[in-house]
């Protein structure tokens, strides 16, 4: 049963980790909200681990610049994982699936012709998807996040079975006008057309894997994941053992707004005692 508090120090002896989501639960592109700045620093006083987890396609060193910018001072958290972080580092080894046997030629798509998720890597970027081993999906233009406009370059991929390896998992992002659509629904519509994609980026394995790691193994029962979303932040979190909060002022706000019921509201969107978090709070405040 999800239970509502009004601040993590209500379960703070519950966690001694956690993997704090960036976008609608620490910022919602402005700045940093001022209660979440003040919750990371008494985690840091209480002697927490913090890592931030976010299915940014970019590098780590580039999310972390951008929170620093936001008003999240570097000093009081252990770093940033990004998806596209885990995708370089699981590229550059190139041992493990999804990212072994890719091959040496991959057509990049990516925001602001961003390229630091290759920088380094023995890849060469094909300028024609039909020139390259894969498709390696980081980011999106706002003019280029339709799906639709890719249908023909793509469904000649998915015919020739080009697989795609998608940095960023979110089907939705802010751009100028609202909502549209984010790298993960463009990796969902090539699916869609036959093509084969691996991901990414919260909820998925690698991920959480990378994290597990990046925090030195401790056991999951001792890690806290919160974030905004029930399909990337709590799924994850909870199919990796871990225990999960969800920020109710994030993507699901319309649904939980104005509810007597707020448990039976997160069951609804959830669907399956599986995505459902242990505990829920408005906004991250300690």
């Amino acid at each position: 049963m999800t239970a509502t508090i009004s601040g993590l120090s209500i379960i703070a002896d519950r966690f001694d980790h956690v993997l704090l989501d960036q976008w609608g639960t620490l910022h919602e592109g402005m700045a940093v909200f001022p209660a979440a700045l003040d919750c990371v620093t008494r985690l840091r006083e209480a002697g927490k681990h913090i890592l931030i987890l976010s299915n940014s396609g970019k590098r780590a060193s580039s999310n972390q610049r951008r929170l620093t910018a936001l008003g999240l001072p570097a000093d009081i958290y252990d770093g940033v994982l990004s998806s596209g972080e885990v995708t370089w580092r699981g590229l550059h080894a190139a041992t493990q699936p999804p990212f072994a046997d890719l091959g040496s030629a991959c057509f990049l798509i990516s925001r602001d012709g961003d390229r630091s998720i290759i920088d380094g890597l023995k890849l060469t970027v094909a300028s024609d998807i039909s020139d390259a081993d894969f498709i390696l999906l980081a980011g999106l233009d706002d003019a280029a996040a339709e799906p639709e406009q890719w249908r023909e370059r793509l469904r000649e991929a998915a015919l020739s079975g080009l697989p795609m390896l998608c940095a960023n998992p979110d089907l939705v992002m802010f751009g100028v006008t609202g909502l549209i659509p984010a790298p993960g629904a463009l990796a969902a519509f090539y699916q869609s057309l036959g093509g084969t994609v691996s991901f990414v980026g919260k909820p998925h394995t690698p991920m959480f894997s990378a994290a597990l790691e990046r925090l030195g193994h401790p056991s999951p029962e001792r890690i806290l994941v919160i974030g905004d979303s029930l399909d990337h932040d709590i799924a994850g979190g909870r199919a990796a053992g871990m225990l999960t909060l969800l920020i109710g002022a994030g993507a699901h706000r319309q649904t939980l707004a104005d509810t007597a019921d707020v448990a039976q509201a997160i069951r609804s969107v959830a669907g399956a005692e599986a995505r459902m978090p242990h505990w829920t709070m408005q906004h991250l405040s300690w």
